[in-house]
């Protein structure tokens, strides 16, 4: 089964590498596209699964958008995702032919929710998420297990979501403030410093179960990201 494809329409660059990490890491495929009328073309020519819409776009603003594609029945659910979060703004929207709404700042966790269910009202089923194999790490996210060469590891669950991101985008850098809002959501109320805290149990417990090789590397500075070495 094809994993479904996801076309977002968003100019924000920090709110869209947001939702290419976490639709990524649950398993779909993403477009983005930062410009309203170019969404628009795309929206209409590709074949999309759902489409995530931000309201305030350049070129062609997201209800001009949602309207235009609904008037010709909309090739996909369309959930939209803006800062305009009154009942109004969010009436409107779904009278124009949106199938959900979301307001941001958004949790992520919810977010992708809202994503299965839209997919799931539409027909379209999930693909199973793969299970990440490296050298001696065996990641499972469908049994939620992590493994250092068949020992399994007592990943708390907070852990094995910080190790399945990181290990997901292999030499991308995270940002402590990225990783907050991927794992915890907006509404954690703890400090980004406890990310490191957290590191340090997992490199603890993958260096406790005989891994010959470090995996989670510090970027000064930065924050962290997930790449192999010896």
């Amino acid at each position: 089964m094809n994993r479904p494809v996801i076309l977002i329409i968003e100019d924000d660059r920090h709110i869209l590498e947001l939702l290419k990490v976490c639709l990524i890491q649950e398993g779909y495929q993403v477009v983005p596209v930062e410009n309203g009328l170019e969404g628009l073309e795309m929206a209409r020519q590709g074949s999309w699964d759902l489409i995530i819409l931000d309201l305030m776009l350049p070129g062609m603003d997201g209800l001009s958008i949602c309207r235009e594609l609904s008037a010709k029945k909309a090739p996909a659910p369309i959930l939209i995702l803006s800062a305009k979060g009154e009942e109004m703004d969010r009436v409107l929207g779904l009278k124009l032919g949106a199938d959900d709404y979301v307001v941001k700042p958004f949790s992520p966790r919810e977010l992708t929710a809202r994503v299965e269910a839209l997919l799931r009202r539409a027909g379209k089923r999930e693909q199973p998420l793969e299970e990440l194999k490296l050298s001696e790490l065996t990641i499972s996210p469908a049994q939620r297990t992590t493994s250092v060469n068949g020992i399994r590891l007592p990943l708390t669950p907070k852990e094995f979501e910080l190790l399945h991101l990181l290990a997901s985008h292999p030499k991308r850098v995270f940002t402590r403030d990225e990783l907050l809002t991927l794992v915890w959501s907006f509404d954690y109320l703890g400090g980004s410093r406890s990310i490191d805290e957290h590191i340090k149990n997992l490199r603890q417990k993958i260096k406790e179960a005989g891994a010959q090789k470090t995996y989670i590397q510090t970027v000064w500075g930065v924050g962290y990201k997930f790449e192999e070495l010896t």
